[in-house]
């Protein structure tokens, strides 16, 4: 089939049931739940899965994988149309059941219960010289506090994240108090069919993706929403400028910290980032080659450089937000 032009239609990979009649049941509902928010579906598309290096455990885990594609009526593009997917999205989740690694005209996301070599292996279509993008954002990390399930593997929608979340449990609560409060003309429908942000059985870094993406669709900069939830450490700080002072210390009324020892690397698809928290407890380097590439690894010696090919190294400062852009409309998130 034809698509849109990029940014005009959003696609993402559900995590549907095996059950092949469960499984038109829900594309059904989904469906009507598109129409319901004037979104017209393009397409379902089986994603090619090659599972013979698997094991039982993941195998027997693993659900069906298809890629939705969905186009706004209205001809919203970009972030107008994520806001439209993000309604469906999370609609899908809380009314049907069905978890959507990423569902954006922005972002895709790869991602499963595998080890490190098995994510190109068991998604081959990685290796497809038509798969390009300007931005990548990969983690080779799992949850590590909470069961394991493909769904809980990094990255998430905007996020991925090595540390711990120490006031994950506050963080929830406090966000939880606020839902009744919480207004915007920014997305389609009622704000309650969305609630709660952060969902029961989600690990810390799912709960932190969920509010800054939030965050960000709601009409926030990423680099700003990302600075609203791990602000530096700024009360004590007397050599600070005071317009920083005042940009923490007016956020400060509005979320709280979510605090731990943490390297929290971000995107939307046209800014890349990584941040420390803010008492630097995670170690994190930044890298920059004479290719233009970089790299923010959670631990020293995880990027290996060619040689000839770095050009700058720097450590990272506690709350430090480093960025990249690019003029690319979308970029590649994979994990394992």
């Amino acid at each position: 089939m034809r698509l849109p032009d990029a940014g005009e239609y959003a696609a993402g990979m559900a995590f549907l049931p095996t059950d092949e009649a469960e499984r038109a049941r829900v594309k059904a509902h989904i469906e009507a739940l598109a129409d319901e928010l004037e979104l017209d579906v393009l397409a379902w598309r089986d994603v090619p899965v090659e599972t013979a290096t698997l094991s039982p455990i993941s195998l027997g885990a693993m659900p069906h994988f298809e890629h939705l594609i969905v186009a706004g009526r209205a001809g919203q593009q970009g972030i107008e149309l994520d806001r439209s997917t993000f309604v469906l999205r999370r609609r899908a989740q809380h009314e049907v059941g069905v978890y959507f690694a990423s569902l954006s005209s922005r972002t895709i996301v790869y991602k499963g219960m595998l080890t490190t070599s098995q994510l190109e292996e068991v998604f081959p279509e990685l290796h497809d010289e038509r798969v390009a993008s300007a931005l990548a954002l990969v983690h080779s990390r799992f949850s590590t506090n909470t069961f394991p399930a493909w769904e809980l593997a990094h990255p998430y929608r905007m996020i991925a994240h090595n540390g711990e979340i120490n006031t994950v449990r506050g963080n929830r609560n406090w966000m939880r108090a606020r839902e009744a409060l919480l207004t915007s003309e920014s997305f389609p429908g009622s704000l309650e069919r969305l609630f709660p942000i952060c969902s029961p059985d989600g690990s810390d870094s799912a709960s932190f993706d969920e509010v800054l993406e939030l965050l960000h669709l709601g009409g926030r900069s990423l680099p700003h929403a990302v600075l609203m939830m791990i602000p530096e450490a700024w009360e004590g700080h007397a050599e600070m400028e005071p317009e920083r002072r005042a940009f923490y210390e007016f956020h400060s009324m509005i979320m709280e910290p979510w605090d731990g020892p943490a390297c929290m690397t971000f995107t939307d698809g046209s800014i890349i980032g990584a941040c420390l928290d803010r008492n630097g407890l995670r170690p994190a380097a930044t890298g920059r080659r004479a290719t233009a590439s970089s790299c923010s690894p959670p631990r020293r010696g995880c990027c290996r450089s060619p040689p000839r090919t770095s050009s700058r190294r720097a450590g990272s400062s506690p709350a430090a937000c480093c960025c990249s852009t690019s003029s690319s409309t979308a970029s590649c998130q994979t994990t394992t």
